[in-house]
């Protein structure tokens, strides 16, 4: 079993609050988050572009090791999150998480290659945890 952490603070609250997330890793360290980052264009991060950051990085993985085991040896595979806040009463709810991948596979066939980037997206421990409608999007190029 793995488990991993993720820390936030935030000092003041609502609009005038300011927030620093971390991960346990320190590859993010007191980066900042807000309501300006979230909501307008302040610098900063967001609880959405990490989650879809999150999204992306698992799927891909994910992916990969789905190509290897079905036998392919080399590759490239991009892919990006876009993550969706919408209003939702008085709060906001996560609605979606559209994968878009682009993709390099030397001798797999499109059909073959769908069938195994749904697998992924459907199993990616990430996209079984976001209870979001979850789609995906590729680009296959040979």
């Amino acid at each position: 079993m793995t488990t991993r952490t993720g820390s936030a603070r935030y000092e003041g609250l609502g609009k005038d609050g300011k927030g620093w997330v971390s991960t346990q890793s320190g590859v993010l360290k007191d980066q900042r988050y807000g309501f300006g980052s979230r909501f307008e264009s302040e610098p900063g991060t967001n609880p959405e572009e990490l989650i879809a950051a999150a999204h992306a990085s698992c799927f891909t993985m994910a992916l990969s090791f789905a190509l290897a085991g079905a036998g392919h040896g080399e590759g490239t595979l991009e892919t990006t999150a876009k993550v969706t806040l919408e209003k939702d009463g008085d709060g906001f709810t996560i609605t979606a998480s559209a994968l878009h991948l682009t993709a390099k596979v030397p001798g797999i066939s499109a059909e073959e290659f769908a069938t195994i980037a749904e697998g992924a997206k459907a199993n990616c421990p990430v996209s079984k945890v976001l209870s979001a409608n979850i789609s995906l999007t590729h680009e296959l190029s040979q």
